[in-house]
């Protein structure tokens, strides 16, 4: 299953878009430049001050790179000197973009495990930021990743994370850095797909369409899943997890008009796969568009929402008083449980997960076999 084709051939590479550029470790003083024509021309400060009607500690305040060229200045350094008005002005601002890059670089020591604790290697791997062995510029790769002008400003949005809800599994951690990560390529992914404004009547009659993808393979349901949910107003997005990121899937709203749901291919089955998406789906049509609901992690307070969901996308998957009138008939071997998923149109797989959570038959029953398995394709 190729996580590329949630990018529709429509937003290709992310960040494709950012250039990176030389950037020199020593900019040359526009005041250095002064004093060499100065000295070419056999001119002192105190002359040219006086030729430009300004004062002569200006001129050494700005030789000793102490004040800067204004564009008053600059102007009267072209009528006295000869040399563009601009080019005096470029000379400046490239000189204090120098020392601001540099202030940054120091200020960029404190952050360093911080920064570290993202997948960096994966992030170069998927062209995300530019590969680079120097700490200051892995920085500033992610921070352009981010689009977040400071690591002031992206320590608030990262510790947002800490007041959204989750839903947990018990048995898996993630670590927040990689899911910051996930989110942000969802993000990215996002931004770039057409939708029409979120009408909840259409989302509810697309879900109904997709129910009937369940028993397609996935080359033959993404594609026309994505545009059942584009039509809506939700963006639907398969995106491989990184290597320290346990998750399901995330449901959140990018816009007030425009639903994300996000996807990993834990478990790797399809019963797990459709019962995620319809449980994120749930998420958007019952629940606040101001959460973020992360189907792996928990916190307090989450439990009422995350069982409306369960429940939602397990009565959507498969209508509950059907089950129950199986599951009290008792018999659930092959040939009944095929025959039964049958009678309502959903993958015998998706049946069989449903009877397991409802412990009517065990998690390592033979029936397993009906669950069809989906891979990530390099």
């Amino acid at each position: 299953m190729k996580d590329e084709l949630q990018r529709n051939a429509r937003s290709g590479n992310p960040m494709a878009h950012i250039q990176h550029r030389y950037q020199p470790d020593y900019v040359q003083p526009p005041g250095k430049v002064l004093e060499e024509i100065l000295e070419t021309r056999d001119l002192s400060a105190r002359e040219l001050a006086r030729r430009c009607g300004r004062s002569p500690k200006l001129f050494v305040e700005i030789i000793a790179g102490k004040a800067p060229i204004e564009p008053a200045t600059a102007m009267q350094l072209e009528r006295v000197l000869g040399m563009d008005a601009s080019i005096w002005l470029n000379l400046e601002a490239k000189y204090r973009l120098h020392l601001a890059q540099s202030a940054e670089a120091e200020s960029f020591a404190s952050v360093k495990d911080f920064v570290h604790r993202f997948p960096i290697g994966e992030l170069v791997q998927r062209g995300c930021v530019k590969a680079t062995q120097n700490d200051t510029d892995i920085a500033r790769e992610l921070l352009r990743f981010f689009a977040a002008g400071s690591f002031t400003a992206f320590r608030e949005r990262f510790d947002e994370l800490r007041t959204v809800s989750f839903r947990h599994s018990p048995t898996f951690k993630s670590d927040p850095e990689p899911l910051l990560a996930w989110l942000r390529l969802g993000e990215l992914q996002a931004e770039s797909v057409e939708t029409a404004p979120f009408d909840r009547t259409n989302f509810i009659n697309a879900l109904a369409q997709i129910r009937s993808y369940t028993n397609q393979d996935p080359e033959e349901f993404l594609s026309p899943m994505i545009s059942k949910c584009a039509e809506a107003g939700v963006v639907f997005l398969l995106i491989k997890p990184f290597s320290r990121l346990r998750l399901s899937g995330v449901a959140r709203w990018l816009v007030p008009g425009k639903g994300i749901i996000q996807q990993t291919l834990r478990h790797k089955t399809n019963d797990h796969f459709w019962f995620t998406f319809f449980h994120e789906a749930a998420h958007l049509l019952l629940h606040s568009r101001k959460a973020l609901f992360i189907d792996g992690e928990k916190l307090p307070g989450d439990d009422k929402e995350e069982a409306e969901a369960n429940h939602w996308a397990a009565s959507f998957l498969v209508p509950q008083h059907e089950l129950e009138k199986f599951v009290s008939a008792g018999s659930f071997d092959l040939e009944s449980v095929t025959t039964f998923s049958e009678e309502i149109d959903v993958a015998p797989g998706i049946v069989v997960g449903q009877l397991q959570n409802r412990k009517a038959v065990p998690w390592n029953s033979p029936l397993n076999h009906l669950k069809v398995t989906f891979e990530w394709s390099e």
